[in-house]
């Protein structure tokens, strides 16, 4: 099989001030640029397929907003959306594009369709292997310290005729958010510092993924980001001192240094050993799956709102009257089409939903497939909402509660999906990724 890759870049930082998303902030407009956010394009085609690839330096679009711009991007590929991945890193410094008027996500989408146009016209003959590096760039802040997703995946791409380097491909798994909540600057993260250093080392492209990091903070943060990011409506860093500011600037930055560093470490320690070979198997597809999520009584859900407002600051008055709107017309349960894609090739593959999904999942995913380059993760072709496992329901807090008296207008419902939720789309991933796999036996 003859498989050929283009590959483009666009510049998506707003130029004029801009709501930011990723903290639940009084104040959240801009105050500057700290680093410039970028999409990523990759197309890939074979006399069989015509896929793309799209990495995001977004906390995520809503499902609605990726979808459209996933038609936008097949129409100009003259492939079906579901040929087009779209995946955000989740950075917390990065603007809203769910505004009312749509400025910032019109002017990301026209730059990421130009891009498409870009790749599709500088396409050549590719080569690829796959390689699993290991590092400890995330902490589990649930608590739970033996779930952790310490694999970094890594693709790598070279011209088929001269075996240069075109492109490094990494899945990560750690959120996004070294700088916390008392930064008010656009920025792409450790996603954006990273890819330059590998860029700048290995003198070729840099796509970044986000793996299963709902629960995942990054190791090096600044000392007070764990407060910072739950009590972030508080705004607690404007009464820092001077000397408080430069020390939490320093660390911040300094922070983002580390997590580029550890993970260049992986890299380096695999790269070598990945022999590119020619790509026998290419496919984009995906599959769809129904989940609820049960509506909270009055009484629990006041119970929930006063919990958060006592433990984070959290004002609910939103949320409760979507409850009680939602209990008025007698709606007991409110129901989400999960999306499952994958990306495969040869014999790894990228798959993902668009929730924010538990570690756990990505290491139960490839426990029950077998496989550990099946590399499943969350923040796919949008940002919908926490999805706990069982055991994380069980405990409650910001993730499975709080945070939707924050979001919930985003995601369309009041409440995680409900607690077997994850055990069954783990159930589901695992069996598209078998019957692809038998589907391909069948063909051969």
């Amino acid at each position: 099989m003859n498989v050929y890759m283009g590959y483009a870049c666009a510049d998506i930082t707003p130029e004029e001030q801009a709501e930011m998303i990723g903290f639940a902030r009084p104040d959240n407009l801009s105050k500057g640029i700290l680093h410039r956010l970028e999409a990523s394009v990759m197309v890939l085609k074979s006399t069989e397929e015509t896929c793309c690839l799209v990495t995001i330096d977004s906390l995520g679009f809503t499902t609605e907003l990726s979808n459209l711009l996933r038609q936008k991007i097949g129409s100009k590929l003259c492939t079906p959306p579901e040929k087009v991945m779209l995946c955000f890193s989740h950075t917390h410094s990065a603007p809203n594009a769910g505004t009312e008027d749509g400025t910032y996500y019109q002017l990301a989408c026209e730059k990421i369709l130009t891009a498409v146009s870009e790749a599709v016209s500088v396409i050549n003959p590719i080569k690829a292997a796959w390689g699993l590096g290991s590092d400890e760039i995330g902490v589990n802040r649930r608590g739970d310290t033996a779930s952790a997703d310490n694999r970094i995946g890594i693709l790598k791409v070279v011209d088929s005729d001269s075996g240069t380097l075109k492109l490094l491909l990494l899945r990560v798994t750690a959120h996004a958010n070294v700088l916390s909540s008392d930064n008010d600057l656009i920025s792409a993260d450790y996603f954006g510092v990273t890819r330059k250093l590998l860029k700048e080392k290995y003198g070729c492209e840099v796509m970044m993924t986000q793996g299963a990091a709902g629960d995942i903070r990054p190791r090096y943060q600044q000392d007070n980001a764990a407060f910072l990011e739950i009590h972030a409506w508080e705004e607690p860093h404007k009464k820092y001192t001077a000397a408080e500011k430069k020390k939490y600037f320093d660390q911040s930055r300094e922070a983002l240094c580390k997590m580029a560093d550890s993970i260049d470490r992986a890299v380096d320690s695999i790269i070598d050993d990945m022999i590119p070979q020619s790509i026998t198997r290419l496919a984009m597809f995906s599959m769809h799956s129904s989940f609820a999520a049960d509506v909270p009584s009055l009484k629990r859900a006041a119970e929930i709102a006063q919990e958060a407002a006592q433990m984070a600051g959290i004002d609910g008055t939103g949320w409760l009257k979507e409850v009680q709107r939602l209990q008025g017309l007698h709606i007991k349960k409110q129901f989400a089409d999960v999306e499952i894609q994958y990306f495969c090739i040869n014999d790894g593959c990228l798959c993902g939903a668009a929730n924010e999904t538990m570690c756990r999942m990505a290491l139960d995913v490839t426990d029950k497939a077998g496989n550990p380059l099946l590399l499943f993760g969350g923040y796919t072709n949008g940002c919908s909402s926490y999805l706990p496992t069982a055991e994380e329901y069980d405990k409650g807090g910001y993730e499975v509660l709080w945070s939707n008296l924050i979001y919930y207008s985003y995601h369309g419902r009041v409440m995680p999906l409900n607690r077997d939720t994850a055990d069954r789309l783990v159930a589901a991933v695992v069996q598209g990724w078998e019957a692809f796999l038998y589907r391909g036996e069948i063909e051969k």
